[in-house]
């Protein structure tokens, strides 16, 4: 720890401005991160108070030197603790897992606008954009009620305008085919509306125009169009009076429920979109040195709000420490409406929301150490066999290495980590592997661990993990005497006849015989479980190079498209889906993309 006299000093020359902080222990890592609107104030607390919790405690026994950067705001700290938080991983941060971006449901700005799936959420106007959603399914789900209700395509450009009767959504009425000219732009832009109305929750009011529209049509003797506003009617209806859980607030609400057992942390996301509850996701804090209910929830939503559009509404489990957290990601988005936030205790639907939260919130952390338990047990049945004595388990650590390539081509290695009962993702990496002869798994074994392992400081797990077998041992075992490493944590897995799950081999690379556990053997479960998320990762890693490849030269062939111009594309649409999935229109709004090289690249993609 700093010591008194020069502590004092240092505290008493903070300046009093916004900023954030790094603690850093006496082997120089860093061990927290945390912003500040005054940088005196907030560091100094953590010396005067005395009061503080005990794991808070332990961190600041742990501080040998504090460094800090002042921003220009309290806004900058923010998005600049999260971008450290998310590249450092420090020990006593909590952090959150959520590998997955959410997904929007977006109506197009085009002439005749259209349903697009998207999970790529982009400020510059080019259609509205609903969400974010809790996932794929309510978004695909919201699309085919609005298909039934509203019918609006969801077909692109190309096979819109190239089209000479009605598709099969058109033939069951999905869609109004407005390619085959079947209804008039004006009323195909009021549907379009509509579906505005009733996904901004105006959904009372969207019924009152249409049944106002089916009057209408009946008294001017049209009983064909006016059946299919009854249709609608009965459909909306139908959707409205099914949500069990719906609300006449028109009002976009998150719920946020934060429940904790021991030193874990579960917080679950419910979201309610156009009155309707859609559902809700889980997520575990991967650190509890500093967790109390109060600071998860500020940590989390400063996480997932950088990323995500904030509600009108947050009802939530818990009140805030910081009260300027919301408003700072506020902020950070340029919004100028306000949040209105409600705590529990809460009345009428909003009750319910939260009840219903906080129950998923418990059954999701109830699952979680049912697999901590069976991760326990097999841990215990491994070390057993392998002889390995553990100081305790949550230390036991595995890295699985395992190679993936496409006929020889974009070779990748991933290494997986298993650590804390359970998988890391936060840790895996993949790594490129080049000037190899194409398919040579064991040269391709040699590099990716000679780039793992010969790295200063790094931490050694217990076991190696190889996806292979004798072969890949022999290799890996000259890799680790070359590095002089300890050749017994390598074992290779390798697959028994006809790659039968549960005949697989154990290989090591001492002294020590070939070992078959049998099919049975939770031991055997548990390095299977490792190795095939490896596999997973590697095939993962591959596949998304020969796509990015592949894409990526369908654009660079073009004449007058260069690299700026690509990274000027990848820049405004965030990836190559989001190019994908990008009209021309859309395309030709990128600074630099004239009309005729837009339409160059569509026609190239599709």
């Amino acid at each position: 720890m700093l010591n008194n006299s020069n502590l004092k000093v240092f505290l008493a020359n903070l300046p009093s401005l916004p900023g954030i902080y790094k603690y850093i222990d006496s082997f120089g890592n860093i061990i927290y991160v945390g912003k500040a609107k005054d940088l005196k104030k907030r560091i100094s607390s953590y010396f005067i108070n005395s009061s503080n919790a005990p794991r808070v405690s332990v961190m600041v026994s742990k501080i040998s030197n504090i460094e800090f950067t002042v921003t220009n705001s309290e806004v900058d700290a923010l998005i600049l603790e999260n971008n450290l938080i998310k590249s450092i991983h420090p020990r006593y941060n909590i952090l959150f897992r959520d590998d997955k971006s959410y997904p929007y449901l977006k109506i197009s700005s085009q002439e005749w606008p259209r349903l697009i799936f998207c999970r790529v959420y982009k400020e510059k106007i080019d259609g509205q954009y609903f969400g974010p959603f809790p996932d794929s399914g309510a978004v695909r789900e919201t699309i085919k009620i609005l298909q039934k209700i509203f019918r609006l395509r969801i077909c692109d450009d190309a096979m819109f305008a190239n089209r000479s009767r009605p598709c099969l959504l058109g033939q069951i009425s999905r869609c109004s085919a407005p390619c085959v000219g079947l209804i008039n732009k004006n009323d195909y832009l009021q549907d379009v509306s509509d579906a505005i109305l009733f996904l901004n929750g105006k959904s009372n009011h969207v019924i009152k125009e249409i049944k106002e529209k089916m009057n209408k049509a009946s008294q001017e003797l049209n009983f064909e169009l006016a059946s299919v506003f009854r249709d609608q009617v009965a459909a909306l209806s139908k959707i409205l009076n099914k949500q069990t859980m719906e609300s006449s607030c028109i009002e976009d609400t998150d719920i946020i429920s934060v429940v904790s057992e021991g030193n874990k942390y579960c917080v679950n996301i419910a979201m309610v979109r156009y009155g309707r509850h859609l559902g809700d996701r889980s997520f575990f804090s991967e650190n509890e040195y500093l967790a109390n209910a109060e600071s998860v929830l500020d940590a989390f939503s400063s996480q997932f709000y950088l990323k995500n559009q904030l509600p009108d509404v947050l009802v939530c489990s818990h009140n805030f420490t910081d009260r300027n957290t919301i408003n700072s990601i506020k902020k950070s988005y340029g919004e100028a409406k306000k949040i209105k936030v409600f705590v529990s205790p809460v009345r009428g639907i909003r009750y319910s929301w939260l009840k219903q939260a906080t129950y998923n919130a418990k059954l999701a952390l109830q699952k979680k150490f049912d697999n901590i338990n069976l991760y326990i047990n097999r841990i215990n049945k491994l070390t057993d066999i392998l002889k390995i004595k553990l100081k305790n388990l949550s230390s036991f650590r595995v890295e699985c290495f395992d190679i993936s390539h496409f006929k020889g081509e974009a070779t990748r290695a991933s290494c997986v980590v298993f650590e804390n009962c359970g998988m890391s993702p936060s840790l895996y990496r993949h790594f490129i592997i080049d000037k190899i002869i194409p398919g040579d798994d064991c040269a391709a074994i040699e590099q990716v661990l000679y780039k793992r392992f010969s790295q200063k400081n790094i931490k050694m797990p217990h076991i190696v993990l190889i996806d292979g077998g004798r072969g890949q041992i022999e290799v890996s075992k000259k890799v680790f005497e070359n590095l002089n490493l300890d050749v017994r944590l390598l074992i290779g897995i390798s697959k028994g006849d006809n790659r039968k799950a549960g005949l697989e081999t154990l290989v090591f690379a001492d002294d020590r015989n070939d070992l078959i556990l049998g099919i049975e053997s939770e031991a055997l479960m548990l390095l299977a479980h490792i190795r095939d998320e490896a596999h997973r990762f590697a095939i993962s890693s591959m596949r998304n190079v020969i796509h990015k490849s592949r894409f990526y030269s369908k654009i660079i062939d073009i004449k007058g498209i260069g690299e700026k111009r690509c990274a000027a594309l990848l820049k405004y649409f965030g990836s190559m889906s989001g190019i994908s999935s990008a009209t021309m229109e859309e395309i030709s709004s990128v600074e630099g993309i004239p009309n005729h090289l837009a339409k160059a690249i569509y026609e190239s993609l599709h």
